[in-house]
């Protein structure tokens, strides 16, 4: 893992695992004609990945001393909604992918009405977590991250983002269409899981500005690493096929800003995102190095 502080390595690898137990537990597979579903959303979710955004959640919740298992169910959440988009993602509808984290993707391994039914049980499971009183013991706190999940995830948020995504193939657009594009399809997700930190801490909004910011700047430079990688990254080690986006002719922040300038403008997102955690001290370590390793990674 390429300059991640001992700390985040360590992280990562305590939140893949939580992530993976949880998912082993939720996906137990039934002897009945369920079972191929079941299988289905295993393959999906259980192994590799990130594990980004529920590292996010986690890192935040901890700077307001939220219990672990309440953090887990909705880390958990969250990547279900991740998890869902990569498998619609995938289909040949949509970016018609064969490989995705290292492994076939989900409608090559089963077949395409298997994964689109795998992808809307992955979205519905992800509400029946928020909204189970084992995730929080207030109603009002699971009701404002149900809320607020769904609006990441749907039209104003990743859906609608993607759909911005499908037209970009056929449109030339700008860079502030292109940053309202990734702010939507990528970013949304991101930012949902530090407010979710935040909502699970009881902050109040007016409070969450600081994380608001930290989260729209890492949102944005995620992509624009993305966009590096996807040029010049390794297939094997990202565990998907690359150069996708200049193959469909679609205009990415690296097309319009070019190479230099694309990772001059990452770096001082990077900046300002951790300058936005300045009224918090060593509790949000965390954050600052997930920040700094969303410029190094390899994945």
């Amino acid at each position: 893992m390429p300059h991640a502080s001992i700390a985040l390595q360590a992280a990562l690898k305590d939140v893949s695992a939580e992530i993976d137990r949880q998912f082993d537990k939720l996906l137990a597979v039934p002897a009945d004609p369920r079972e191929g579903l079941y299988r289905a959303m295993r393959h999906a979710a259980i192994g590799g990945g990130k594990r980004l955004r529920p590292l996010l959640v986690f890192a935040t919740a901890r700077l307001f001393g939220v219990d672990r298992t309440c953090t887990a169910r909705v880390a958990t959440a969250l990547e279900c909604i991740h998890v869902y988009s990569l498998i619609h993602d995938d289909l040949p509808a949509m970016d018609d992918d064969d490989m995705r984290r290292g492994k076939p993707t989900v409608h090559r391994a089963f077949d395409e009405a298997t994964a689109i039914l795998a992808g809307d049980s992955f979205q519905a499971l992800a509400f029946e977590l928020l909204a189970h009183e084992a995730t929080h013991p207030d109603p009002f706190v699971r009701a404002e991250l149900a809320l607020e999940l769904a609006r990441a995830a749907g039209p104003a948020g990743m859906a609608g983002g993607q759909m911005m995504d499908l037209q970009a193939e056929k449109a030339s657009f700008d860079l502030p269409t292109v940053t309202r594009l990734q702010a939507m399809k990528t970013g949304a997700l991101i930012a949902y899981a530090v407010e979710a930190g935040a909502i699970l801490g009881r902050v109040q909004p007016e409070g969450r500005t600081g994380l608001r910011g930290y989260a729209r700047d890492l949102g944005l430079a995620f992509q624009i690493a993305d966009d590096i990688l996807d040029a010049e990254g390794d297939e094997a080690a990202a565990g998907k096929k690359l150069r996708k986006d200049r193959e469909a002719g679609k205009e990415t922040f690296l097309t319009l800003l070019g190479l230099d300038r694309a990772r001059e403008q990452a770096r001082m997102l990077i900046e300002q995102a951790v300058s936005h955690l300045h009224a918090y001290g060593a509790e949000a370590d965390l954050l600052r190095d997930i920040a700094r390793f969303t410029l190094e990674r390899d994945r």
